[in-house]
């Protein structure tokens, strides 16, 4: 199964691989090709301590990529929304 979120500019795409009942998730941030990034672009990251229901996987694979996002951009200070 796959799923792809925009987020600040940024795509994050997040794939399911079954594993019985359950699914183990990975994710991957595209875009950004201005940001100077240290190691190796586009590498997808699985996601540990699974293997989750469904819902689960999407949506903490949703939150490990905008957290990602954030770390590169940094995030918005007071009320001001993310870019």
């Amino acid at each position: 199964m796959y799923r792809m979120i925009l987020y600040r500019g940024f795509e994050i795409h997040v794939e399911l691989t079954s594993a019985e009942d359950l699914y183990e998730v990975s994710f991957q941030v595209k875009g950004g090709e201005q940001l100077v990034i240290p190691g190796g672009r586009s590498g997808r990251v699985p996601l540990r301590n699974g293997p989750f229901t469904r819902r689960w996987a999407y949506l903490i694979a949703e939150i490990a990529g905008q957290a990602a996002i954030d770390l590169l951009l940094g995030v918005a200070t007071g009320d001001q929304p993310p870019v």
